[in-house]
């Protein structure tokens, strides 16, 4: 039989065909994996969360089992409003949040929601891979934006947006997914200035804010531009991706009647029983502590793999230092592929992603990103050693 499948899925996905090919040389358990972004297991409060299910259905198991709102369980959505209000003084109320199966479900409903064949859409260069893709489900056309240590480039974006009506900018604001930079109080400001005369949405997404280890947070885009700034957060990063637990939180009545609509058609709600088992280990554990665990252990992680990079790398091979999240980022001399770095790096049995796939228009790129959060610190030492042996091999060649 001939199935006749829709261009939105037969179309060439070079980010797709990119990530699956590293990923699934990572699963092989003599890799030692930068290549991803998962959480260390014994960050994981599994005694906690088995006490919560055990709670939900015990106290509660057919509501746990049933339909529900595809706004999301009340009080996991007031447990997200009330930490806005602690973590970033922002006035949020469980009505304005909607509960989604993971952030990355809240990005394909703001794209359906936003998105028509050939609109514009503004991100950052280099930009969250897995945003890209989902973007680009919609067929949009994407307006790059260059990254600096600051935040944004703000020359790059005047000229963007000078030639370019784009529907909505994504950001990710807090140790940028694939760079690891946070951008400055000072940027955020600009860039606000720039967008909030126009009919722009801004899409902030903050997965890893929670994860700071080391200096000061900024002021989220919202504090800025109001009901123009959505926010989306997950549990993914501070207590269990498995569960599939993100949010959007929206002040836009419109917007969010809209997102609701759409949610409604394509799953109903969210998955129930996780949202109870969150809300109740929210409730009923200091998260604080864990958090200030979490962070520490993190600390530790990315200090390791940058005093293995500062030992190890051939001279010439720059990195960021993150205050927090989970990545970092490698500029390799002029010329030298991080395609072909991975490649090599493959045969000492260490992965790692190539910064091709963070670019929409960008390929052959002399970057790197490295994830320090899910290994130990054996073998960060063994696998940052490989990597530069990979590097000067590479750097040889030419």
């Amino acid at each position: 039989m001939n199935f006749r499948l829709s261009n939105r899925v037969t179309k060439r996905d070079f980010q797709g065909e990119f990530t699956a090919k590293i990923l699934k040389a990572a699963e092989d358990p003599e890799i030692i994996s930068f290549a991803g972004g998962l959480p260390f297991a014994s960050s994981f409060p599994v005694k906690e969360i088995q006490a919560a299910s055990e709670k939900v259905f015990g106290e509660n198991p057919v509501l746990a089992l049933q339909y529900n709102s595809a706004k999301g369980y009340e009080p996991l959505r007031q447990v997200i409003a009330d930490r806005y209000k602690k973590t970033m003084d922002l006035d949020f109320s469980a009505d304005d949040i909607i509960v989604t199966n993971g952030s990355q479900q809240a990005l394909a409903l703001i794209a359906a929601a936003l998105i028509d064949d050939g609109d514009e859409v503004a991100c950052e260069n280099p930009c969250y891979l897995v945003a890209l893709q989902t973007f680009h489900l919609y067929n949009p056309v994407v307006c790059p934006v260059e990254l600096t240590d600051e935040g944004m480039n703000l020359d790059s974006l005047k000229e963007m947006l000078d030639k370019h009506n784009p529907k909505f900018m994504y950001m990710v604001t807090n140790f940028q997914n694939p760079t690891g930079i946070t951008y400055t109080d000072e940027n955020r400001q600009a860039i606000a200035d720039l967008v909030k005369d126009r009919d722009i949405v801004v899409v902030e997404d903050n997965p890893y804010g929670e994860l700071r280890f080391a200096g000061k947070a900024g002021r989220s885009m919202h504090y800025y531009l109001g009901k123009q700034c959505l926010l989306l957060g997950t549990f993914s990063k501070i207590a269990s991706p498995g569960m599939r637990v993100g949010w959007i939180a929206c002040k836009d009545p419109d917007m969010k009647a809209k997102l609701l609509n759409y949610k409604s058609a394509v799953d109903l709600h969210t998955n129930m029983p996780c949202q109870m088992i969150l809300a109740h280990y929210m409730l009923d554990n200091d998260f604080e502590a864990h958090m200030v665990d979490v962070r520490e252990m993190y600390r530790q992680k990315a200090v390791c793999m940058m005093d293995c990079l500062d030992k190890y790398l051939p001279e010439g091979v720059k990195f960021t230092r993150p205050e927090g999240g989970m990545f970092i980022w490698l500029t390799l001399p002029e010329g030298v592929a991080g395609v072909d770095v991975q490649d090599e790096a493959l045969k000492r049995h260490v992965g790692i992603v190539a910064g091709d796939p963070f670019y929409e228009y960008d390929r052959n790129t002399n970057t790197i990103r490295l994830n320090y959060t899910n290994s130990t610190d054996e073998e960060i030492d063994y696998g940052i050693k490989a990597l530069a042996e990979s590097i000067e091999v590479v750097m040889n060649r030419k």
